[in-house]
């Protein structure tokens, strides 16, 4: 009977140790990131983005009085680093984690999370296998690329219809899944394409690319992958003499497409959601980041929001506990963020369609950007 009652303390001490530290100790965040790598530039975006949401969550005294603690792991947007990348995170004890970038990276560690009870949000892994396997932890604060790839496609049927469309990707989930997402919509809407072509992501030479698409006389090119090659892809062209408009999705949207384009990047075509830097939500984070010489571009605020949908659901539930978290959000109850309201379905996918067309544009500055320069549907 004695034996008994000291398991039974025992237990009630260990449970109320459990109970105190999740009350005071600080909850553990990982920010799985490529900062290096060929993405590292968005994967920076990740991490930047990510570590002020922390820091001005922190100096306002944390959610209930628990502090984050940021652990990071940078996955060089490889698939096999990523995994490894999660396994360590889940190790260290963390309790949510913000990432990866790529939706190469994100869809094999979603499943070491899961295996740990972890909850992830990607603020910019968009390939739809992501929320699609019926997983409790996966979230995005992004959208997906059949909603990315349907504006794409309505505006390439719509405004780009006389025009000869080529569609090349770069054969990895995000650039595959958006050309073939765009494509599919492109044909519902009535388009008919020249060609389609795959490419080896990392090369440096696309000449017999070009040579093909010089040879199919295109007049636009949508590419599916990411701004690098996109950018090499486009400056060889105009080399070479061919002066087609290429279109691409979000993982354009670095201010080092422009750098490697040149003055070709210059009317260029890109899905991406409305400028965040320009929400009134985002007004103190960008100063923030400002102030640091940082410009929150691209996915930086979106990897904000992740950590702000990770603060509401720890402040709603009073847990870090990652499937008391998901059971939370996956009520779609909205959240407030720097850019603007979020919501979530069943899935994991936010639940309103953020997507615009926007086009690279020379500015008084002599700049090529896409800030500000939304076009119509």
């Amino acid at each position: 009977m004695r034996k008994i009652l000291s398991l039974a303390m025992a237990g009630l001490v260990m449970i109320g140790a459990a109970q105190a530290q999740d009350k005071g100790e600080p909850v553990k965040i990982g920010i799985s990131a490529g900062v290096t790598g060929p993405y590292a530039a968005f994967g920076v975006q990740v991490k930047n983005g990510a570590s002020q949401a922390i820091e001005d969550i922190n100096r306002a005294g944390g959610i209930k009085g628990r502090l984050f603690e940021a652990v990071y792991g940078d996955d060089a947007s490889d698939p096999k680093q990523g995994v490894s990348v999660a396994n360590k995170l889940a190790a260290d004890g963390v309790k949510m984690v913000v990432g990866a970038f790529a939706s190469s990276v994100s869809i094999p560690a979603s499943d070491v999370y899961l295996d740990a009870g972890i909850i992830q949000v990607t603020p910019s892994s968009t390939n739809v296998k992501f929320t699609e396997r019926g997983m409790w932890n996966t979230f995005r604060t992004c959208g997906r690329d059949d909603q990315q790839g349907a504006v794409a496609g309505t505006y390439l049927a719509g405004h780009l219809k006389d025009k000869r469309i080529a569609f090349v990707h770069d054969k990895t989930p995000y650039g595959k899944g958006l050309a073939d997402e765009t494509l599919k919509a492109f044909k519902a809407k009535g388009g008919k394409e020249v060609m389609v072509e795959g490419v080896n992501p990392g090369e440096k030479d696309y000449s017999a690319l070009v040579s093909k698409l010089k040879s199919a006389t295109v007049d636009v090119v949508y590419y599916g992958g990411y701004h690098t090659e996109a950018g090499l892809i486009l400056r060889q062209m105009h080399d070479q003499g061919l002066k087609a408009i290429v279109a691409g999705g979000d993982a354009v949207a670095d201010k080092e497409f422009a750098q490697i384009a040149g003055p070709a990047a210059e009317g260029t075509l890109m899905t991406f959601p409305a400028d965040p830097r320009r929400n009134p939500n985002a007004k103190a984070a960008v100063a923030a980041l400002n102030a640091k010489g940082i410009d929150p571009e691209a996915f930086t605020l979106y990897a904000y929001a992740a950590v702000q949908v990770l603060a509401k659901a720890m402040a709603e539930t009073g847990s870090s506990d990652g499937k008391a978290l998901a059971d939370w959000l996956h009520q779609g109850k909205t959240v407030e963020t720097v850019v603007g309201p979020i919501a979530y379905d069943r899935k994991g996918d936010i639940t309103r369609l953020d997507y615009v067309m926007h086009v690279w544009r020379k500015g008084a500055d002599g700049r090529i950007d896409y800030a500000g320069n939304e076009l119509a549907p």
